[in-house]
């Protein structure tokens, strides 16, 4: 059975399954996940935890080995495996399932893992999983979910925001949950009783916004160059390598170049998104960007990559990052020209 986070306390109410698996790349969720299982299994006399941390040298028979052995301390007893990125083997799988064919009665399996691709959720282990347990995939907050997100879990803590303050907020602490909940914690303690506006969270909540290359490309794709103004500075202020950036921009349009190559064949969308491996919500960002793009301004933008290129191995004089930041714009429907005059 696969739950949302929101779903999961109240699924727990209904009894305890003999397996679950919190998956996803969000570390708050995923941390307030994990506890809302914990209480729930110690309410119900779970009282023992045994912690296995998988690597490369976990031997996958100590779980069946850790399922049958007697407790000396309590009744009932908490399995966590903790995965991480670790891919399961065939091996690994088998005795999974063998385990979830015949769970223990007194022991509850927890399994912690990073974000699952598409070949594990697949896989006999995972369906198994599905079938006998409860699955909570843990899903990103997208910017446009992000003032919703900080008004609900305002209100649970009793903060009182108004929308300028959950607007600055949102902007401050972008793409880091863990970081919103922070500041929102000590909003709640420099101001209790009080409806905070910009100007509060102007003075307490420092810029803790957590963005990545991807962000930025999906944010040139999504037409929004205000914001990619604001994420190319936050990266390269990281120390955000320009070889990096370059490398991605140039990968995006060449996927568009071949995307609108594609589309003038005659060839379906959804074929090209394939071939391409264009997947989930990017396959609309990119649609949209190959109707508002012409040919010429990628072919212009992939010769300012070069140039680029020339200025990152001292071929060229320059800061790369000027000219990578006109990229981006321009990718975002920015007109700003791409080369200087002359």
């Amino acid at each position: 059975m696969k739950l949302k986070p929101e779903q999961l306390a109240g699924r727990l109410k209904q009894g305890i399954a003999p397996g679950y698996l919190v998956t996803g790349d969000e570390p708050l969720l995923c941390e307030e996940s994990v506890d809302t299982l914990r209480k729930a299994f110690q309410q119900q006399g779970f009282t023992e935890r045994e912690v296995l941390h998988v690597d490369g040298s976990f031997k996958w028979e100590y779980l069946l080995e850790c399922a049958s052995a007697l407790s000396l301390f309590a009744e009932r007893k908490i399995i966590e495996l903790r995965l991480g990125s670790q891919k399961l083997q065939k091996n690994a799988s088998e005795i999974l399932q063998q385990y979830l064919a015949n769970p223990a009665p007194d022991n509850v399996l927890l399994i912690i893992a990073d974000k699952l691709d598409g070949s594990a959720k697949k896989s006999a282990w995972f369906k198994a999983l599905d079938k006998t347990g409860v699955i909570v995939e843990i899903w990103p907050v997208e910017p446009s979910q992000l003032p919703g997100w900080i008004r609900q879990r305002a209100a649970a803590m009793g903060l009182s925001l108004d929308e300028s303050a959950v607007e600055l907020l949102s902007e401050r602490v972008e793409g880091n949950l863990l970081a919103a909940r922070q500041e929102m914690s000590k909003l709640q303690l420099l101001y209790p009783d009080m409806t905070l506006g910009a100007d509060e969270v102007m003075d307490a909540v420092s810029d803790s916004s957590r963005f990545d290359i991807f962000a930025l490309t999906d944010a040139a794709l999504d037409g929004q160059p205000q914001r990619c103004t604001r994420i190319i500075q936050v990266l390269r202020q990281e120390g955000t390598e320009a070889p990096v950036l370059l490398w991605a921009l140039a990968r995006e349009i060449r996927t568009l170049y071949a995307v609108q190559a594609g589309l003038s064949q005659g060839l379906p969308f959804d074929t090209l998104c394939q071939q391409q491996r264009i997947f989930g919500k990017r396959k609309q960002l990119v649609r949209n960007c190959a109707k508002r793009t012409s040919r010429a301004s990628l072919e212009e933008m992939l010769q300012a990559c070069a140039e680029v290129d020339r200025m990152i191995k001292g071929a060229a004089a320059g800061d790369p990052w000027v000219p990578l930041t006109g990229i981006v714009l321009h990718l975002s429907g920015h007109p700003l020209p791409l080369r200087a005059p002359g």
